[in-house]
């Protein structure tokens, strides 16, 4: 669900981040009745986990003793479903201002407007962005033949597409398009890496190497040092030139060029917000998770404080005490009591649990 860019519309929260945590303050802040909507830079829900790992295991999660980071967002967004939160995807927040009556005013990068009593920025260490890749002339085929994330892998059917990189990323993707049925896979897949050494899982390794084995895919090690237009179309991608470790350049005729080099963090605009900064996170206190304006939150890897831990439970936490510490904001002179979900008849009907499986 998807506000029009022309309107600007009102909730209780504005959550910025996308990712385990912001999700969480979804959960947490529905509990206690506070509609919210979620920002995010990337153009899926799940932030770092997904974009950086999504088929690493993560063991940390408690009661969850092994989930993917795409496990992980899927069952967030499950347990979040009631609330009914508003996405915008694929976007950064670009102006954030208090307005007279006390709410903000947050306007994206896509032109979209909210007003909202509270916020929380739950952006991790910044909006990613990915690295790009460092050749000459590379800007003349991004976008079209040069790409750094990938929405729709049959759109490349009877392609022959090169994958750079040697992250998750980097394998998972070549991998699949490995392994794609005839009618929507690749002509050929090629995995590039500088070395013959990978960061991505021992399993996805395994797998590439199994399917160069099984000739579905190849895998070439050297140094990408330059792109070639075809001869009728110069802003059309024909080859790469790769140069090995021996210092020799070979040409290899290509279509499209996928490239996985991880992924770069930026503050970008939340450090134009005038909220106290250190080492390029937002300073909180550990009470209510407040950053220093009133109303605006930080939890999740954006924030620090004296004994701080960037892991996914701590965010969790953070998030309770954030939506808890945001009531005199969200809702003025109302009384909010604290309620179990295991007990509440209320939080039970916010949930859409049967009374029956309450007592179980």
């Amino acid at each position: 669900m998807t506000e029009p860019a022309a309107d600007c519309f009102e909730t209780d929260a504005i959550i910025i981040g996308a990712g385990p945590v912001g999700l969480f303050q979804v959960f947490e802040l529905g509990l206690l009745q506070a509609r919210a909507h979620v920002i995010d830079a990337l153009p899926q829900v799940g932030g770092q986990p997904v974009e950086l790992y999504p088929d690493k295991p993560i063991y940390d999660i408690p009661a969850v003793p092994v989930c993917t980071g795409r496990e992980l967002a899927e069952a967030l967004m499950k347990q979040i479903a009631p609330f009914k939160p508003v996405f915008h995807l694929g976007q950064q927040v670009s102006r954030l201002q208090r307005q007279a009556d006390g709410r903000f005013l947050v306007e994206t990068t896509l032109g979209v407007r909210g007003l909202a009593r509270a916020v929380f920025i739950a952006a991790g260490v910044g909006a990613f962005q990915p690295r790009p890749l460092k050749v000459p002339g590379v800007e003349a085929f991004e976008g079209r033949h040069v790409l750094y994330r990938v929405q729709k892998p049959e759109a490349f059917a009877g392609q022959q597409v090169a994958v750079a990189g040697g992250g998750d990323s980097a394998l998972d993707w070549a991998n699949h398009l490995a392994e794609l049925p005839p009618q929507t896979a690749p002509a050929g897949v090629i995995l590039i890496h500088r070395r013959d050494a990978f960061s991505a899982a021992p399993a996805s390794v395994s797998r590439m190497r199994a399917l160069c084995e099984q000739g579905r895919m190849q895998l070439a090690i050297g140094q990408i040092t330059g792109l070639e237009g075809s001869a009728g179309d110069a802003s059309r991608l024909a080859a790469l030139k790769l140069t090995g470790a021996d210092g020799v350049t070979r040409r290899l005729p290509l279509d499209t060029l996928l490239v996985f080099h991880g992924m770069s963090p930026r503050l970008g605009p939340i450090a134009d917000w005038g909220l106290a900064i250190e080492r390029k996170q937002l300073a909180v206190d550990t009470e209510k998770f407040s950053t220093s304006e009133p109303g605006i939150f930080a939890v999740g890897d954006i924030n620090t404080y004296p004994g701080k831990k960037k892991l996914i439970l701590s965010g969790f936490h953070e998030a309770t005490l954030a939506a808890y510490g945001a009531l005199p904001f969200l809702f003025p002179g109302k009384d909010v009591f604290f309620q179990y979900t295991t007990t509440s008849p209320n939080l039970h009907r916010a949930l859409g649990v049967s009374p029956d499986l309450s007592d179980l």
